[in-house]
């Protein structure tokens, strides 16, 4: 009779662990697909936006879903965010391309830096790992934007050192100041609408959630 209960049971959790590993990949593919249309409508906005700033929303699915699917799955989301990166800036030539895949030649050469990928995978990589942490120290709204917060600027600060350390040698001055301009005003921008936008949304994913 114990023995039968105990078969029950284990039973009963395994299915419940399925059940779960289940939801988390289909909320996983969600958070792709997200990404994807993201990428593709920015594309299509920004190639009319009349504005010099044109920050990315493409990270905030990588911090959510850190926080929501746990820091494994966060990193392989931010794999795929740099995979997009990666994409992009092959397929579309733009005076930064060459810093993010190194099938784009440097300025002055035909040849490309493997340099590139580190810059477009690393930092994405990470967007996925620290955010967890971060709210799994302080899991309320605070906690929320403030991984908002440490994902935008683990991004930024690892893409413009990146590009800094790989790059100055062939960056002419001017370009360099224009670029970390650009930049740095679309980071301003992202940080802000991560941390309003993870701090509005994470507590209400986790109702549903529990």
């Amino acid at each position: 009779m114990y023995y039968g209960e105990e078969h029950k049971l284990r039973k009963r959790n395994f299915l419940s662990l399925k059940k779960s590993q289940a939801s988390d990949i289909a909320i996983l593919a969600i958070f792709i697909a997200i990404m994807i249309v993201i990428q593709l409508l920015s594309q299509i906005v920004y190639s009319v936006w009349p504005f010099p700033i044109k920050p990315t929303l493409l990270h905030i699915p990588v911090i959510i879903g850190s926080i929501l699917l746990g820091w494994k799955k966060g990193a392989f989301l931010g794999l795929v965010m740099g995979l997009i990166s990666f994409i992009n800036a092959t397929l579309v030539t733009s005076p930064s391309s060459f810093m993010f895949s190194p099938l784009q030649p440097l300025p002055n050469s035909h040849n490309g830096s493997l340099a590139a990928l580190l810059i477009a995978f690393v930092p994405r990589i990470l967007i996925g790992i620290f955010p967890y942490f971060v709210y799994k120290a302080l899991s309320n709204h605070i906690g929320a934007g403030l991984a908002g917060f440490v994902g935008t600027a683990t991004n930024t600060i690892l893409v413009l050192g990146g590009i800094y350390l790989a790059f100055h040698s062939v960056l002419n001055e001017t370009f360099g100041i224009f670029l970390a301009g650009i930049i740095t005003t679309n980071s301003l921008a992202e940080v802000i609408i991560a941390i309003v936008l993870t701090a509005a949304i994470i507590p209400r994913l986790e109702k549903r959630r529990r």
